[in-house]
């Protein structure tokens, strides 16, 4: 049985439908059925979900293509109960004498056929090894070329390597055939009746000779590179002067107009010296006068409220900022009311909240957190007494808040610099901007990442006024924010 299964496959080997397959799939037989068993194995109640009946077609092709026909003496035995094994021994022994490479056949087209992924991952895998391919002859070609260029090389220079080594051995005869005789002659006067120790002399003699004449010959190479340079950088600056003489303008022999342009020169430097030191003279009486008028109109206010309003707030204590994570303990507090507040900032828009100082209390506390995005945040002060005990609220967008910026001096006692002088100036320019009460900055606006956390906040009152509490949204174009605040001040 074993002969008549070996003779059976031999043609099989040699049949049409392998060499179609491998020609269909671009692999050879034994490699696409090993690819097919693979991505089964892998597959397997993942990407491929086949039935019962398909599987146990499967494993007969597969049992047929390793073992070869089903023989029922070498079957195992199987228990009563195992279904599942009979059933396979059935599917195997009813493919009957097919050859193992129709079984690899049957498997790959059954496979083919239940499972759509299969041709597209067979195909990968042809052009990643198509690929593999064309990168290994790349760079088998990049190697032989770089065997060649590099024995090329080394042929080059051994062929200049002989060249120089003919010409000095022509070189050195024809040296030692001049001075043979010389050098003859006075061996022979040295070593008179010993030939040997002549022809040693005489070859000493004639390869220092060779030596010495070498040296002399790269002496006199070097000699004539050195005069070369000097002879092109001798004729570079001479052309060189030779273009500055030609690009020198004729000499103007009217002495009287050189005399005429340097008079008219200094007047010129004159006139403008003379103006520069008049508007600095201007300058400085006005500067004067403006010092005076400041001094004379301004100082009995000063005088008078001095001593009452500035000194109250020229110190301030730096605001206490923490934060907590109960973010939405804190937003369900705020939104069920109970005095608290929801705001909408539109986009573009600011919200000032104004929250006057209170006669029993010393210290303001504040927390906010918003929606998802994060919003601006600052506190000023404004030194003024408030008309009213109650919270506001006033919504601005970008540009309102621009003119408020520039309308609304900020307190510079602190600013060394600036003095008073600078408020009134303002004062004497906008008559309106002097009656408002100066503002100082508690905490510059920055973005605050408040929709993570709480923002949390306390500063002791510095005195009697209104604190404002800036939300900014004006740098989001298009979107808008959703605030939960709360403010309270303690006893």
């Amino acid at each position: 049985m074993e002969t008549a299964t070996s003779s059976s496959d031999t043609p099989a080997t040699s049949a049409a439908p392998p060499v179609q397959a491998a020609e269909k799939w671009g692999f050879p037989l034994q490699e696409l059925y090993r690819l097919a068993f693979t991505f089964y194995k892998q597959n397997s109640g993942k990407a491929i979900h086949l039935s019962y009946e398909d599987n146990l077609k499967l494993i007969a092709f597969k049992q047929q293509a390793s073992l070869g026909p089903f023989k029922t003496n070498d079957a195992p035995a199987l228990g009563v109960l195992d279904v599942i094994g009979r059933d396979r021994q059935q599917h195997w022994q009813l493919l009957g004498d097919t050859s193992r490479e129709q079984a690899m056949e049957g498997f790959i087209d059954l496979l083919d056929t239940m499972c759509s992924a299969f041709r597209p991952y067979i195909e990968a895998v042809r052009q990643d090894r198509d690929e593999t391919l064309r990168k290994d002859l790349r760079r088998m070609e990049l190697e032989k070329e770089v065997a060649q260029k590099q024995e090329r090389e080394q042929q080059e220079l051994l062929e200049e390597g002989y060249k120089e080594e003919l010409q000095r051995r022509q070189l050195q005869d024809a040296l030692n055939k001049q001075t043979y005789q010389q050098f003859k002659l006075y061996a022979e006067k040295q070593f008179p009746g010993n030939p040997e120790q002549q022809a040693v002399l005489i070859h000493q003699l004639q390869r220092e000779h060779y030596h010495q004449y070498m040296q002399q010959l790269h002496l006199q190479n070097q000699n004539q590179t050195q005069a070369q340079t000097q002879t092109q950088n001798q004729t570079q600056v001479q052309e060189k002067a030779q273009q500055e003489k030609e690009d020198m303008p004729p000499a103007n022999n009217n002495n009287s107009s050189i005399e005429l342009a340097n008079a008219m020169e200094g007047l010129k430097l004159n006139d403008f010296e003379q103006q520069t030191v008049a508007q600095q003279e201007q300058g400085q009486g006005h500067d004067e006068q403006v010092q005076t008028q400041v001094g004379g109109e301004y100082g009995q206010e000063t005088g008078h409220h001095g001593s009452d309003e500035y000194d109250d707030y020229v110190m301030i204590r730096p605001a206490k900022i923490w934060t907590r994570p109960d973010i939405e303990q804190f937003k369900t507090e705020v939104s069920a009311g109970d005095g608290d507040g929801v705001i909408t900032i539109g986009h573009g828009d600011t919200v000032t909240v104004r929250v006057p100082t209170n006669m029993n209390g010393k210290c303001i506390f504040w927390e906010f957190a918003t929606d998802n995005y994060d919003i601006g945040f600052g506190i000023y002060f404004e030194w003024a007494k408030p008309v009213t005990n109650e919270v506001t609220v006033h919504v601005s967008d970008s540009d309102e808040e621009e003119d408020c910026v520039d309308e609304d001096y900020l307190s510079t006692t602190e600013d060394l610099e600036s003095g008073t002088l600078s408020q009134d100036h303002t004062g004497l320019n906008n008559p309106t901007a002097a009656s408002k009460a100066p503002i100082s900055i508690i905490v510059p606006i920055y973005r605050r990442e408040c929709y993570n956390e709480v923002y949390v906040g306390s500063h002791s009152y510095p005195g009697e006024g209104v604190y404002l509490l800036k939300f900014d949204n004006s740098y989001s174009i298009w979107r808008s924010k959703t605030l939960y605040y709360r403010v309270y001040y303690e006893r």
